[in-house]
């Protein structure tokens, strides 16, 4: 075949003036005859077929593996697949099933496969026969993929970005393996003479970079479906967990606590929507079968705990909102939720602290540690082993089965997800992760407040505009909220009864503004009497002071 080959691009050509094919002389700049070029575009069409297999399928496989460490419980795959799960009339889907019965999933999965596969190989073809042909089917790709990922009930942050990055490394990759096919089969449509290119090395580069990306896409597959079964169990598990009601359920949200106005984000924030900040490169995936915490260092006794034990607990059931110390003034890094866990007081007591402890180390699965003072534990607010979040649950990537729940402190200090063991300490005798790393020990909230509607940079029309937003000091309390228009006089919002002085309140202000630029700048006043601070300071040491400002375009 390579003989051949070798003739049908003019590897095997006599040195002289004129050309020999098919043992008849050929004339110097005649063009090959039609059946040589369709053999040797054919030939070209399916090794461009073959690069677009390699460079889509690699791109797919690195997606997926990257999901199944960033988001185990959505990637591109699972959401187009998804997807057509939800778009299928159910007519068809009674059919499928009768037909494939419980391989159904596998039968789809298989099918979404082999349409990839034709839709990647008719890519390469494409792209070696008219540049950025190929290449614009793979950002088809992709854009499916994120619109597929956006439509997930359980879609979270971090699965945004896998489909971008899938097409985006489908493409880079599509685009080199064509390159050096072209070096090694160049185009012969419309050519005078056989093709100069196809010498060994250039076939060689080709193939070698064909085999190489092969082996990746095998690695990076073997990896994928590691994790990504591992994910799985763990997703099913959790999905069929039944958590017990709670003994102390969270007190109704007084009315009028959620303002509707158009911008202004829910009073609890849904699962799919809450932040997600942590160290963890790869989800912890730990089965409640596996699960136990340990408490251990100056205590009178050690205690271990497993999850049927803690369930068994009359459970507390309370509205939390949590915070990163990341958050800058202004920023999203903060969410309310319904929380369901077992008072870790409780817990403690079993175990009995020593009168010279003063810091509870609590350790994640994954070797994260956080540094909570033990007064914060113990001191009868809901902080919780908390086991479930807005009525389901906890979310793999929140933590499940259990994490940590303290109001009034930063997470870095607090909320320990996959939580493992709480090592009752002096902060004098160890440290938690951030603490070497520069930021402060304690990490207490500070107040802040926020401007939701309108943001920052908005072109409203003259008249009466409303804004409105949050204002939070976990475990404290807000008591006021006030605004003012290009630092003129405060004038006090009106303010949302809050669900508890451990939850962010809701506000909202009617202002009447004329055409013009205007800034306006928002401060929130604690229940015991502390305004917030206005001096701007970063996030690091101990959480970000200032106040919120926005600046609007009032047109008539």
């Amino acid at each position: 075949m390579d003989k051949e080959l070798g003739q049908e691009l003019g590897q095997d050509q006599p040195r002289g003036g004129t050309q020999v094919q098919q043992g008849r002389p050929r004339p110097p700049g005649a063009q090959p005859p039609a059946a040589t070029q369709a053999r040797q575009r054919r030939v070209r069409d399916l090794w461009a077929a073959g690069a677009g297999l390699v460079a889509v399928g690699t791109a797919v496989v690195l997606g997926e593996l990257t999901a199944s460490l960033v988001s185990p419980t959505v990637s591109p795959v699972t959401a187009v697949g998804g997807a057509v799960i939800d778009a299928v009339p159910p007519g068809v889907k009674e059919w499928v099933i009768s037909v494939f019965g419980t391989a159904d999933k596998v039968a789809l999965l298989g099918g979404m496969s082999l349409i990839i596969a034709a839709l990647a190989a008719l890519s390469g073809v494409l792209e070696v026969r008219r540049r950025f042909a190929g290449v614009t089917i793979i950002a088809v790709f992709g854009a499916v993929g994120l619109v597929a990922v956006l439509s997930r009930a359980d879609l979270t942050a971090n699965a945004i970005p896998v489909p971008v990055l899938v097409a985006l490394v489908g493409i880079a990759l599509l685009r080199w393996l064509i390159r050096k096919l072209e070096a090694w089969l160049p185009s012969t449509d419309g050519a005078t003479e056989p093709p100069a290119a196809g010498t060994g090395p250039a076939r060689r580069r080709f193939l070698l970079a064909l085999g190489g990306t092969t082996a990746v896409a095998a690695i990076a597959g073997v990896l994928a479906s590691t994790l990504r079964g591992a994910a799985a169990v763990v997703s099913d598990v959790r999905s069929k967990l039944a958590l017990p009601a709670a003994a102390s359920p969270a007190p109704p949200i007084p009315a009028g606590a959620e303002i509707h106005l158009d911008g202004l984000g829910p009073l609890v924030t849904p699962n799919k929507d809450f932040y997600r900040i942590d160290t963890a490169l790869r989800v912890p995936l730990v089965g409640p079968d596996t699960w136990t915490l340990k408490v251990t260092g100056l205590v009178e006794r050690e205690v271990e705990i497993d999850f049927a034990a803690l369930l068994a607990k009359p459970l507390t059931e309370r509205h939390v909102t949590i915070a990163c110390v990341s958050n800058e003034v202004g920023g999203d890094l903060i969410g309310n939720a319904k929380w369901l866990g077992w008072p870790v007081r409780e817990l403690l007591a079993m175990a009995g602290p020593k009168p010279e402890a003063d810091m509870v180390l609590s350790r994640s699965e994954d070797g994260w540690t956080a540094g909570t003072p033990l007064e914060a534990l113990t001191d009868g607010r809901d902080a919780l082993l908390a086991v479930g979040m807005n009525g389901e649950p906890l979310p793999l990537e929140h933590g499940f089965p259990v994490r940590l729940i303290v109001p009034g402190l930063y997470g870095y200090v607090s909320a320990t997800k996959w939580v493992t063991e709480l090592k009752v300490t002096r902060y004098a005798d160890d440290v938690a992760y951030w603490t070497p790393r520069g930021w402060s020990e304690r990490g207490p909230i500070k107040t802040s407040s926020r401007i939701d509607v309108p943001q920052d940079g908005a072109n409203v029309t003259a008249g009466t505009i409303v804004f409105g937003g949050v204002a939070w000091d976990q475990h404290t309390g807000i008591g006021k909220v006030e605004l003012r228009v290009n630092r003129g006089d405060w004038q006090q919002a009106e303010l949302a009864p809050g669900i508890s002085k451990d939850t962010w309140y809701q506000w909202k202000l009617p202002l009447v503004l004329t055409p013009g630029r205007y800034e306006v700048q928002v401060r929130a006043t604690a229940l015991d009497g502390v305004p917030q601070v206005e001096e701007s300071a970063p996030v690091a040491p101990s959480g970000a002071t200032g106040y919120h400002t926005v600046r609007v375009d009032v047109k008539s």
